[in-house]
């Protein structure tokens, strides 16, 4: 159903277009820099189609993500100031979750294919000690959250497997997590300024999804002490220290990212206090939702509006919330805000250029130029999009 395409140079363009130089700065003639840019700022949108439509070239543009790198990971994605980007270790670990869905969605074989693919590469890239490290950053130096969606992917491969490889790197990994953790139950050794972050609570969910496969009762304790200390963060639905820097308001990426890993958590361990904190905050999110989708791209942890744009990437991330929790309850707002939140994200995915590398693609916020992502296509925006609509298509069957 959905055709895997040829390996793509890194730096692939359709064939009317040219490869940006590596000015930052400067850009040919024929880049999508200057139409992508024209094309937001003019209010346009795009034909809104069916939604498997939508649905499958977003799923073609992830495996060319996946083929644009020279390695077997999933290319961070597509910048209009430069090209494909290299290889990102973080994403491709819940790239190849999705990856095995579509194998057992649509039994597609070249889904499964890439997700033992990427899954492989994984093993590979990962450092003696367990951890995951970003090679832009410090070429061996573990990082916790990324260290965490890897070991998400770990878990899936073996489970999808049987393979012992994947396993073992999933313990490998759970243990240098539970290693860096503070007493407190905060992560700040190896985290980006080596502070606090509330959507590590996505990590916790991770470790509890190894524990699933290789019970290790310090493995949970270290989870739940993590998922404690983010209680403590919430209020009213909203929470402290939910954004990449200290005393800034939190993209609606990294809400969702907290929610996630309370809702997921709570599930796991029959835990309902971690369970209603995810609640409390998706119903806080709800009161933003306009009614044509778009949710402002920022929200301070005192509930009010800090961005005049939209991050799509949260969107999506909010409408697998709203829809996993319309499952449990029901509850048709739910429904609604998702449907909404994703309607707003389809009226801006280009189905229609020839450009392959924007085909399908979700940007990072729309305007282009909104500081969550700007000026590119992250490879997790598609991702989570996909994530999205194979639920709602779920619901609806």
């Amino acid at each position: 159903m959905f055709p895997r395409p040829r390996r793509l140079d890194p730096l692939m363009l359709s064939e009317r277009d040219t490869a940006a130089t590596g000015d930052r700065g400067l850009f040919k003639a024929g880049t999508p820099f200057m139409g992508r840019v024209l094309r937001d700022a003019v209010g346009a949108r795009s034909l809104r189609q069916d939604r498997g439509d939508h649905l499958r070239s977003a799923v073609e543009w992830l495996k060319r993500a996946q083929a644009a790198t020279p390695d077997d990971g999933v290319s961070y994605g597509y910048s209009i100031r430069g090209g494909w980007r290299p290889s990102y270790r973080e994403t491709s670990g819940y790239i190849a979750i999705t990856f095995f869905d579509l194998a057992t969605r649509f039994d597609d074989p070249e889904s499964a294919t890439l997700a033992r693919t990427v899954s492989n590469w994984l093993c590979e890239v990962q450092e003696p000690d367990g951890s995951i490290a970003n090679p832009l950053y410090r070429a061996h130096e573990g990082i916790v959250f990324d260290t965490g969606q890897v070991l998400l992917g770990y878990v899936r491969a073996y489970r999808e497997t049987g393979e012992l490889r994947f396993r073992d790197a999933a313990v490998r990994a759970s243990s240098w997590l539970a290693s860096r953790l503070d007493e407190d139950g905060a992560w700040r050794k190896n985290t980006h300024l080596q502070t606090p972050h509330t959507y590590n609570t996505r990590v916790a969910w991770s470790m509890l999804e190894r524990h699933l496969i290789a019970p290790d009762s310090v493995i949970e304790a270290a989870a739940r002490r993590n998922l404690d200390w983010g209680l403590g963060q919430e209020k009213d639905g909203y929470f402290g220290s939910c954004a990449f820097e200290p005393g800034a308001a939190p993209f609606t990426h990294t809400i969702a990212y907290a929610i996630r890993g309370f809702l997921e958590s709570g599930r796991l361990l029959g835990e309902p206090r971690y369970e209603r904190a995810a609640v409390r905050a998706a119903d806080a999110v709800l009161e933003h939702v306009r009614h044509d989708g778009w949710i402002p791209g920022r929200i301070d942890e005192a509930g009010r509006s800090a961005a005049r744009y939209c991050c799509l990437t949260g969107n999506c991330q909010l409408a697998v919330i709203w829809l996993k929790l319309y499952e449990s309850t029901g509850s048709e707002r739910y429904l609604d805000a998702a449907k909404r939140s994703l309607g707003f994200v389809m009226d801006h995915q280009d189905l229609a250029t020839s450009n392959l590398a924007l085909r399908g693609a979700i940007k990072g916020s729309h305007p282009i130029w909104g500081s969550y992502a700007p000026l590119s296509y992250p490879n997790w925006a598609t991702k989570f999009f996909i994530d999205a609509v194979l639920l709602w298509n779920e619901i609806e069957s």
